[in-house]
């Protein structure tokens, strides 16, 4: 018969615990550097875009109407140009960025 996780668990922390191997280092003990920010950033604004053109192309395959439709829908709604500039830098950063910080990383 098998043993379960928790025996596992408790045999792998024994076995650690009598070799006294040092344990890896935690990502708490690194400090904070440019370049790591850039690249956790890279990463966030790839997987933000991949996101939004997977929900844009489901969005157009599957909505009922056509885009000019939706767009007169959210023109009616007579937002704040705070609000619409927000939310035209919120479509635009990750763009720029991810663009911008790809190139920079060719070169």
């Amino acid at each position: 018969m098998g043993t379960t996780a928790k025996e596992e668990m408790a045999r792998f922390w024994e076995k650690n615990t009598k070799s006294n191997r040092p344990l890896s280092p935690h990502v708490t003990i690194y400090k904070w550097s440019l370049p790591m920010a850039m690249s956790i950033t890279h990463r966030g604004t790839g997987v933000a875009l991949s996101l939004g053109v997977s929900v844009f192309g489901l969005a157009a395959l599957l909505l009922p109407e056509q885009f000019p439709h939706y767009l007169a829908m959210v023109k009616s709604l007579s937002l704040g140009p705070a609000l619409i500039y927000s939310a035209k830098f919120a479509l635009a950063f990750p763009f720029s960025y991810h663009t911008w910080n790809g190139i920079r990383h060719l070169v």
